[in-house]
């Protein structure tokens, strides 16, 4: 069931009276919603936002799932989706979606506001091995202050032969480490 504080175009109210309240201040944006502008934002929210994207047949990942997970401030331009059941699919749902088509195992899926979602442990996995600026910052923000999730996320990565497997295992043990740790400390 929807959250009753997720407003959608064309469910409750049209796009018109959505956007109207929004000038008004009276509602949000939300991911692909609207929220009141006074709710608290949970990754609830945010995660039930995805509901008319991710459906019952995707989950998402990478930086979608960071988003909702809290470690991004705001949706990524393109939301990125895995294949969450078995069967193949035969269509897209979006264009604008970054779409994977190898299905994500049910152990590493959530159920957060209605969607499925990759746990914390298998998003940070997922970031550490894309090289580029965004993932590389969302994997330091996800890991933040959670020397466990990161611990984890090296033991799942070590055990299965994953691209860019080596890199990302190095990355996360330097997020691990303590600032200044490799320098010589000069009272020795």
């Amino acid at each position: 069931m929807a959250s009753p504080f997720l407003y959608f175009a064309d469910d409750r109210l049209s796009l018109a009276e959505l956007t109207a309240a929004r000038l008004d201040g009276d509602v949000v944006e939300l991911g692909e919603a609207y929220i009141p502008a006074d709710a608290v934002e949970t990754r609830a929210l945010r995660a039930g936002s995805l509901a008319g994207i991710l459906g019952d047949t995707l989950a998402g990942t990478h930086l979608t799932a960071a988003w909702i997970h809290g470690a991004l401030p705001a949706p990524p331009a393109r939301h990125t989706v895995q294949r969450a059941v078995a069967r193949r699919l035969h269509r897209i749902p979006m264009r604008h979606l970054v779409y994977r088509d190898l299905a994500v195992d049910p152990v590493d899926l959530e159920i957060i506001g209605g969607v499925r979602v990759t746990s914390p442990v298998r998003t940070l996995a997922d970031l550490a091995r894309v090289p580029d600026d965004a993932h590389v910052r969302a994997a330091r923000l996800l890991a933040e202050g959670r020397s466990t999730l990161v611990a984890d996320a090296v033991s799942r990565l070590e055990q299965g032969a994953l691209p860019h497997k080596r890199v990302a295992i190095e990355f996360l043990r330097g997020l691990s480490e303590p600032a200044g740790a490799d320098q010589d400390d000069v009272t020795r």
